[in-house]
């Protein structure tokens, strides 16, 4: 995943016109690197946070052999141990203050006074009302069949414009019909197999796992409402009513469903802050009993002998080191998901931020 690719368009992760590959397929070509991609936004947390905590031991244990003199003459010669650990369990108890804090922060959002609630509903409703309308059935109340039932709007509208399109015949300007009829055909099939591959990877999808967020992230609708724009401009004398009635419908479709994306991707950041404040505090206990032992009952001969040529009390110290720090592996694995997401959905409209195709 390049760094062009890496900011995002406001509709989505993927290129338009036309595309019926996969979202992998999409991305490879966009250039995008499929472990970096699993690293940043697919992987579980609790697995990125516990790869970052072995790594963080390996290369502890591995800097301790290779420098000179080595950490055992060191905790004989002094007291490093202690010095290392104090500092950590200082760190350890602000680091799981601040994250409370954070969590207050977010639940801070989710109160106030009556009327303030009372237009936070009013404001869904509307919105779902919006919806309903362009649906024709009542709205979902599950976030990923809440998107689905947008999606299915937006390629049945753009099936009824192809065929309205494509079989009509006399009026307006003959001349420019077939560029028509091509535009509307590329920008129809682009929006409907996209739609059906994202509506394929919502269904069954639960929300507060990333799968309904990731799955919002592949549906390109930005580039997609400004082809409609263009298609409107560009062909303006061949269009008839009833076509310039369809676009200004596919695109009232296509609009409807960023601010839903943007909706649901606030919740999940929402739940993603509340379940990384409950993790943190957990890690951060045994965190702390760790580098209290080490500090109260760990010296040069708690730990003798060697094993492979690596003293006992390094790889004891770099595995206590690495616990200790677990509570910031965690904080590291949700952020890298949540910076990248809010990186790749910035605005919300027809605006590229980044290289298209």
């Amino acid at each position: 995943m390049s760094d062009s690719v890496g900011e995002a368009s406001a509709g989505g992760d993927v290129n338009d016109a036309g595309n019926t590959d996969t979202a992998d397929t999409m991305r490879e070509r966009a250039g995008e690197n499929r472990a970096k991609l699993w690293l940043l936004l697919r992987a579980n947390r609790l697995v990125v946070a516990a790869v970052l905590t072995v790594v963080i031991f390996v290369a502890f244990v591995a800097a301790a052999v290779v420098l000179s003199p080595s950490l055992a003459a060191k905790v004989e010669a002094s007291d490093p141990i202690e010095t290392l650990f104090a500092s950590m369990i200082t760190a350890i108890v602000t680091g799981a203050t601040l994250v409370v804090t954070i969590g207050q922060l977010v639940l801070t959002q989710e109160n106030g006074p009556l009327g303030d609630q009372q237009e936070r509903m009013n404001g869904t409703l509307a919105v779902r009302d919006d919806i309903a309308e362009l649906t024709g059935a009542p709205t979902p109340t599950d976030p990923a069949a809440f998107l689905d039932a947008l999606l299915g709007a937006a390629a049945e509208r753009s099936r009824a414009l192809r065929e309205s399109v494509g079989g009509r015949g006399g009026g307006g300007d003959e001349a420019d019909r077939p560029a028509l009829e091509a535009d509307v055909e590329d920008l129809a099939t682009g929006i409907a197999e996209n739609a059906d591959a994202v509506r394929g990877q919502l269904d069954g999808a639960e929300f507060g796992s990333f799968d309904v967020v990731f799955a919002a992230l592949n549906f390109d609708y930005g580039p997609k409402i400004g082809r409609i724009e263009r298609i409107t401009t560009d062909h303006d004398e061949a269009l008839t009513d009833d076509e310039r009635d369809l676009l200004v419908e596919l695109r009232e479709s296509l609009s409807l469903f960023g601010p839903a994306r943007e909706h649901v991707k606030t919740l999940y950041f929402q739940w993603a802050l509340i379940d990384l404040s409950r993790l943190i505090l957990y890690a951060a206990v045994p965190a702390l009993v760790v580098a209290g032992l080490m500090v109260a009952a760990v010296d040069a001969g708690t730990f003798p002998g060697r094993t492979l040529g690596v003293d006992h009390v390094t790889l004891v110290v770099g595995g206590a080191f690495a616990v200790a720090l677990l509570p910031f592996s965690l904080f590291v694995s949700y952020l890298l998901r949540v910076l990248t997401l809010a990186k790749r959905t910035l605005a919300v409209g027809p605006l590229v931020l980044r290289d298209s195709e």
